[in-house]
């Protein structure tokens, strides 16, 4: 059987078609594009018409490449975003890109109107200002004309899904990234909208749907534009997170997964979601997940400094990969400073590596200077912010976590896989670095009948992909710097 899989990231998407046969999964990339935002007029967007165009493009050449045969088509990407649609059906502007400043101070203000335990005990979800509830504040607070337009509201991955189908469904997954949802009662937190964001109206807000749902096949009009036959769409594990942890191929059901790439997302797979005060306080979030399980994780900046680095020089005219960033790092001099790669200067894009230098000078520490120091300094931050996040983990499910599993496209940093095994004192496990694609695809065949459960796919994934393991060492400079890393942050 052949499924096709779009996997949109924050820079880039791609189209993968997977070939299951044998109790064996094989991929092949069929499109890859630029998903890059646009800073226009002050506002960070979402180019999302040249998205869909580039989402039509991947079906086309799937079929031009010989793949003619496809039986479904799933969608991922990031969380959060949405678009909104008028009676009519017709997008009302470019979605607006997360990292915009809009939402500054929307945290605050929410919290004004709803005591923040209650946003937390309702929703379980980690209070991050680029959330959905304080994308819709912003659009309450400044009178926008497209709440008053608005007919439904829909994520990314459901946008996408709406225009090839017509169905308009949110999918259980990426709903639960929003802040707007209520884990326990299984609905939209209607209440609290309405008490954070009285000019939204809540009926826009349509059916949530489990991960592994049809949502409705090709259009006709669709399929006469491509000249493809009519094609099941499914809502996957939408959220890319969601979907890379369906892929994880756990030893131990214990473990702690990673989902490294431009965000590191670190956690357990739970039947049940944990909301107290513990959770709270510790900034845990309760996402959604296959089977209406529940991830318990804990949001950390990721890749994306690193990304921004090589950016930034690449911007001064530089030619660097990430494999020559990778090697400078491993060869420069450890612990020479310690960064909280959480910390809020490091949130927003450009001149990344003098951020980076400014707060060394700030916090009265030696400041980097090369490539390889700057980057060594960031691998570190990001293995010290692990440890910090497992033992958080520990503290709330009351076990001793055995091992981690890193998924994602940061499985090819060798230097930060063992990086994380010496700070964590534990087995390592990296792989599958498709991740995300892989769980878009396996959800696809449970959701087709060719695999039978959750439990299949993961021996699929097992059997299909390389996972590699990493060894704790130098354990004690490890533990010094973690001692550091704890006075310097005050926790």
């Amino acid at each position: 059987m052949k499924i096709l899989a779009f996997d949109y990231g924050a820079s880039s998407g791609r189209a993968i078609v997977g070939t299951y046969e044998n109790k064996i999964l094989s991929l092949k990339e069929v499109h890859r594009f630029a998903s890059d935002p646009v800073y226009m007029n002050d506002v960070f967007t979402w180019d999302f018409l040249r998205l869909f165009l580039e989402l039509k493009r991947g079906i086309l050449k799937a079929y031009q490449g010989g793949d003619s045969d496809i039986a479904s088509i799933g969608i991922d990407t990031w969380g959060v975003d949405f678009g909104l649609l008028s009676k009519d059906g017709q997008l009302l502007g470019n979605p607006i890109h997360y990292r915009d400043s809009r939402t500054d101070g929307m945290i605050e203000k929410a919290c004004l109107r709803v005591p923040a335990e209650k946003i937390y005990e309702i929703t379980g979800i980690a209070f991050q200002k680029f959330n959905t509830l304080y994308q819709l504040l912003a659009l309450n607070e400044a009178d926008s004309v497209l709440l008053k337009d608005a007919d439904c509201l829909l994520f990314i991955p459901d946008l996408f899904n709406y225009f090839l189908t017509g169905e308009k469904k949110c999918e259980y997954t990426i709903t639960s990234t929003a802040q707007l949802y209520d884990p326990v009662k299984g609905d939209w937190a209607y209440d609290l909208i309405k008490e954070v964001c009285p000019k939204v109206n809540t009926d826009i807000f349509p059916e949530v749907i489990p991960a592994g749902t049809k949502v409705g096949n090709l259009s006709e009009s669709i399929c006469d534009e491509l000249g493809v036959k009519s094609i099941p769409v499914i809502g996957v594990a939408e959220h890319d997170t969601g979907s890379a942890v369906v892929s994880v191929p756990f030893y131990d059901t214990k473990s702690a997964y990673l989902s490294s790439g431009t965000w590191s997302l670190l956690g357990v797979e739970l039947e049940k979601p944990i909301i107290n005060e513990t959770t709270r306080t510790l900034n845990y979030t309760n996402e959604g997940g296959i089977n209406n399980t529940v991830r318990l994780l804990k949001n950390i900046m990721g890749l994306w400094i690193q990304q921004e680095c090589k950016r930034h020089w690449e911007k001064l005219g530089e030619t660097v990969s990430f494999n020559e960033l990778d090697e400078a790092c491993d060869k420069a001099a450890p612990f020479s400073a310690i960064i909280d790669v959480d910390d809020a200067t490091f949130f927003e894009p450009n001149n990344m590596p003098i951020k980076i230098q400014d707060y060394c000078r700030r916090t009265n520490q030696k400041v980097p200077e090369t490539k390889g120091e700057i980057l060594r300094l960031v691998m570190e931050g990001l293995a010290l912010k692990y440890r910090e996040a497992i033992e958080g983990l520990e503290k709330i499910v009351g076990y001793k976590i055995p091992a981690l599993h890193i998924v994602g496209g940061g499985c090819k940093n060798k230097v930060l896989s063992q990086f994380t095994a010496n700070a964590i004192n534990r087995p390592v496990y990296a792989g599958p670095i498709e991740a995300t694609a892989v769980g878009n695809l396996v959800t696809q065949l449970i959701a087709m009948g060719e695999i039978k459960d959750l439990a299949e796919a993961r021996e699929v994934v097992r059997n299909s992909f390389p996972i590699e393991e990493y060894v704790p060492a130098d354990i004690e400079a490890w533990e010094d710097a973690y001692n550091r890393y704890k006075k310097l942050t005050g926790k």
